[in-house]
C-alpha cells in the first residue's frame, strides 16, 4: 500500500475525538496522506505505544492517541490520523514496557520519545538558545517535495575529487565572509563563486544532521563553549534546523536542497560527514529521548550488565550490525540520496560499523557489505574514517568490496614526518605519493581507495602545522589535556606568531611544499577550508567546542596571504589538468614506465634511512589521449641545497619547470628562468623545497 492508496480507505475508529484507521506499515516515520497524516514506528520490546500531539512550541500534548493493539503488526505500530493540518502540530511517542537497566530495558510510559525517522525536529531551532533544562525533542511533518530538474547524478571517480572540508557555520559566520546569511546553508550558496574560482569539485560538509549545540554547554573564562562540530546526532533524517537562514516550518530542508542544487549546477559534488557510531543519548547518565526509549538493548552495544560500550569515546556505541539498526542506517542513507541528491558519505569512526554486537571486529560486517551493494547507493561515494576510539585501526584493511574508500591516515602521518625532514621516511613518502599501493593493491582495491589529506577539522590547520610544535587547547577548558599530542608538526624554529622574516619565509615555503605534494599525490585530495589562505586556529588542534574566531574562517587572511591563495588555485588547476597525477592514464608514447623513482639522480630508486630528497615521474596520456602527459615532482626535505638530475628525454622533448616553491608565486612567475640549472638535466633544489616539471615538445 502506498501513500496515494490511502484515499480509498475511510476512518474505521474514533480515539479520543480523532478519526483513525490502521496505517501504512511500510512507510516509516510520519507522512502526509489524503485527509490526514500516517504515523509508523517500530519497537521490538515495547508492550504499547501512544502518539502524542502538541500545539507548536507547547510542552504538554493537546491530544494523546494510543495505538490500538489491532493496529500493531509484528513489532510495527501504524495509524492514520485524519483531520490533522501538518503546519499546526508537533508530535512525539510514548512507549510502555519493562524497565530493567541490567537487561538493557529502559521503557518509561511517561517519557516523550522522538521519532528516529523524523524529517524535521523541534527543540533546538535557534543556535545558542537552550529550549529548556532537559532535552525535549518533538518532530514535525514536512513536505518532502522538491523539483530537482533533470540533471543527472554526478559520478566522478574518487581519485578525481578535490575535496574541500568545511563546517557549515564556521565557513561564513565571521563578518569578514561578506555574505548576507552568515553561518547558514544560504551563506555557502553566496560563496559558490569562490569555490568555483578555487577549483574544488567536491565539498565535504561536517555533520548537518540535527544536533544540539547546547549539549554540555560550558562557560570558560567568559566564553560559551558549545557542541560546535556537531558529532553528536539527535536525529539522522533531519537537517540541522539552526543551519537555515529562515524558518522552514513545513518545508524543512528546502534551503539545504537549494544549496546542493546550486553546487551541482557548478559541478561540485556534496559529501556528508555522517556519525553512525554513537548518538547524543550518551551513556547510562545521559538523556533518554529516542533509541533508549524504543529499544535500548537493540540500538546500542551493551555490556552483560546493561552498561554501554564506548568505542566512540562519546558514551555509547550504535549496534550497527544488528539487523534492525542495519536497516535503519540503510533507510537513512537512501533517504539522503533520493531526497537530497547527496553524492557521498564520509563515515566518522567507521571501524565501529564493523564491530559485532559484543564489540569484536567482524571480517565481513553485514552493514558495510549491504552499503557496498545497495542499489540506491550504487553510485555514491562511501568513505571510511577507518579507525575508532577503541583502538581498532584499519587503514589499508577496511572491508571494502571494492566500494569503500578510506581517509588515509597513513598519508597524513608519513607525509608530515617526511616533509619536516624526519629520519627514515623517504620510502614511505614515495609510497604515499604514488598511490599507497602498499596499502591498497590496485588490482584488488582499484585506484579509488585512498583519500589523501594532511589537515582536516580534527587537528592543526595547514598554517598551524608549521607554526606550532605543541597543541594550545587551553581555551577548551581542560588544561590542555584534550586533543592529540602527536601532531608531527614543526614551528620552523619559533613557537606561534613571530616577526622573524627567516622563520616566516620558511613557514611559507613549507606550506606550499605540503599543498603541492598533496595535489601531486595519487588518490583523491582533501584539504581543510581556509588552508588555502592560511586560516589559523591559534594552535588549537581540537576546536570542537569553539564557536568563535578560533573555528570560524577569517576571510581577511585571504588578503593577508594572497600568494598562498594564488598558489593553491594554481596547484588545484594543475591537478585537474593532468590526469596522470590522479591515477593511471594509459602508456606513454615515449616508453617511460607509468611511475618511476629518481632520488637525486635519474633512475635511482634506492632509499637509505638518511634519504631526504626524492624524485617521482608519472608518465601516461592526457585527458583526451592525444599526447603524452609526463610530470616530474622533486621534493627536497633536507635543510641544505641539493643538486638533482632529471631523466634524459627523447629527441624533440624538453623539461619545463612549472612550479618551484623556492620562488614567490604569481601568475607571471617564470619558474623555468628562475630555477638554478647546473647542466642540461641538472638543477639545484633549495633547502626544503618542491619543484614540478613537465615534458614539452620543442
Amino acid at each position: 500500500m502506498n501513500n496515494n492508496q490511502s484515499k480509498y480507505y475511510a476512518p474505521t475508529d474514533m480515539i479520543n475525538g480523532f478519526a483513525v484507521r490502521p496505517g501504512l506499515y511500510l512507510s516509516n516515520g510520519a507522512s502526509m496522506v489524503d485527509g490526514g497524516v500516517n504515523f509508523t514506528i517500530h519497537s521490538y520490546g515495547a508492550t504499547a505505544c501512544t502518539l502524542c500531539l502538541f500545539h507548536r512550541t507547547e510542552k504538554e500534548p493537546y491530544a494523546v492517541i494510543p495505538f490500538p493493539e489491532s493496529y500493531r503488526i509484528g513489532n510495527t505500530y501504524s495509524m492514520i490520523v485524519y483531520g490533522l493540518e501538518p503546519t499546526e502540530f508537533e508530535y512525539a511517542y510514548q512507549f510502555d514496557g519493562e524497565y530493567d537497566p541490567q537487561k538493557g530495558l529502559l521503557f518509561d510510559k511517561n517519557n516523550y520519545i522522538l521519532d528516529p525517522y523524523a524529517k524535521a525536529v523541534v527543540g533546538q531551532s535557534e543556535w545558542g538558545r537552550k529550549s529548556g533544562k532537559d532535552p525535549f525533542y518533538k518532530a514535525r511533518v514536512v513536505d518532502d517535495g522538491y523539483d530537482w530538474g533533470n540533471k543527472k547524478q554526478e559520478n566522478q571517480q574518487v581519485k578525481d575529487l578535490i575535496i574541500y572540508e568545511m563546517h557549515v557555520r564556521g565557513f561564513t559566520k565571521d563578518s569578514s565572509s561578506g555574505v548576507t546569511h552568515r553561518g547558514t546553508f544560504a551563506g555557502i550558496v553566496e560563496k559558490i563563486p569562490y569555490l568555483v574560482e578555487l577549483g574544488v569539485n567536491a565539498v565535504e560538509l561536517m555533520p548537518i544532521f540535527e544536533f544540539d549545540e547546547m549539549e554540555a554547554v560550558r562557560n570558560v573564562d567568559g566564553e560559551e563553549l558549545y557542541n560546535y562540530w556537531g558529532y553528536s546526532t539527535v536525529c539522522f533524517f533531519a537537517p540541522n534546523t539552526s543551519y537555515t537562514s529562515a524558518l522552514e516550518y513545513n518545508r524543512e530542508g528546502t534551503e539545504l536542497r537549494e544549496l546542493i542544487k546550486e553546487l551541482h549546477k557548478n559541478n561540485i559534488e556534496v559529501i556528508l560527514d555522517v556519525v553512525f557510531n554513537h548518538t547524543a543519548e550518551g551513556n547510562e547518565m545521559g538523556p533518554s529521548f529516542s533509541f533508549k526509549g524504543i529499544d535500548n538493548n537493540i540500538y546500542y552495544m551493551l555490556t552483560p550488565d546493561g552498561k554501554y560500550y564506548n568505542f566512540s569515546g562519546c558514551g555509547n556505541v550504535l549496534n550497527c550490525n544488528h539487523p534492525i539498526v542495519e536497516q535503519f542506517i540503510l533507510d537513512c542513507l537512501r533517504y539522503w540520496v533520493i531526497s537530497y541528491r547527496v553524492d557521498g558519505f564520509r563515515f566518522d569512526l567507521a571501524s565501529i560499523m564493523g564491530r559485532n554486537e559484543d564489540g569484536s571486529p567482524m571480517s565481513k560486517p553485514p552493514l558495510l557489505q549491504s552499503l557496498a551493494f545497495d542499489p540506491i547507493l550504487g553510485k555514491v561515494k562511501l568513505i571510511a574514517e577507518a579507525w575508532d576510539a577503541g583502538g581498532l585501526y584499519q587503514v589499508g584493511s577496511f572491508p571494502s568490496w571494492n566500494r569503500w574508500a578510506e581517509w588515509n591516515g597513513r598519508y597524513r602521518d608519513d607525509m608530515r614526518c617526511f616533509l619536516k625532514g624526519d629520519y627514515g621516511m623517504a620510502q614511505a613518502a614515495i609510497n604515499r605519493i604514488t598511490g599507497s599501493y602498499d596499502l591498497y593493491n590496485p588490482e584488488n582495491r582499484g585506484e579509488n581507495a585512498s583519500v589523501n589529506f594532511l589537515n582536516c577539522h580534527d587537528g592543526f590547520t595547514l598554517y598551524d602545522m608549521y607554526a606550532y610544535n605543541y597543541k594550545h587547547n587551553e581555551k577548551n577548558g581542560w588544561n590542555n589535556t584534550d586533543g592529540d599530542s602527536n601532531n608531527n608538526s614543526w614551528n620552523c624554529g619559533d613557537e606561534g606568531e613571530v616577526n622573524d622574516e627567516e622563520v616566516l619565509s620558511l613557514r611559507n615555503r613549507m606550506r606550499k611544499n605540503a599543498f603541492a605534494v598533496l595535489m601531486c599525490s595519487r588518490g583523491s585530495a582533501m584539504f581543510l577550508a581556509g588552508d588555502e589562505f592560511c586560516n589559523t586556529q591559534f594552535g588549537n588542534n581540537n576546536a570542537y567546542c569553539q564557536d568563535n574566531i578560533i573555528s570560524w574562517l577569517d576571510w581577511t587572511r585571504k588578503d593577508k596571504y594572497p600568494e598562498m591563495f594564488e598558489f593553491c588555485k594554481f596547484m588545484i588547476h594543475l591537478r585537474r589538468q593532468h590526469p596522470i597525477l590522479r591515477g593511471r592514464s594509459g602508456p606513454s608514447g615515449c616508453g617511460f614506465p607509468e611511475v618511476s623513482i629518481h632520488n637525486k639522480t635519474a633512475w635511482n630508486s634506492s632509499c637509505g634511512a638518511d634519504t631526504r630528497t626524492i624524485g617521482i615521474m608519472f608518465a601516461g596520456r592526457n585527458a583526451d589521449n592525444t599526447e603524452d602527459d609526463i610530470i616530474y615532482i622533486g621534493v627536497n626535505a633536507f635543510w641544505e641545497d641539493v643538486n638533482i638530475q632529471l631523466p634524459n628525454l627523447p629527441l624533440g622533448r624538453k623539461w619545463r619547470i612549472i612550479m618551484n616553491t623556492e620562488f614567490e608565486h604569481t601568475p607571471e612567475t617564470d619558474y623555468q628562468a628562475l630555477t638554478r640549472w647546473t647542466g642540461i638535466d641538472w638543477l639545484t633544489l633549495c633547502p626544503r623545497s618542491v619543484i614540478i616539471a613537465r615534458v614539452e615538445k620543442f
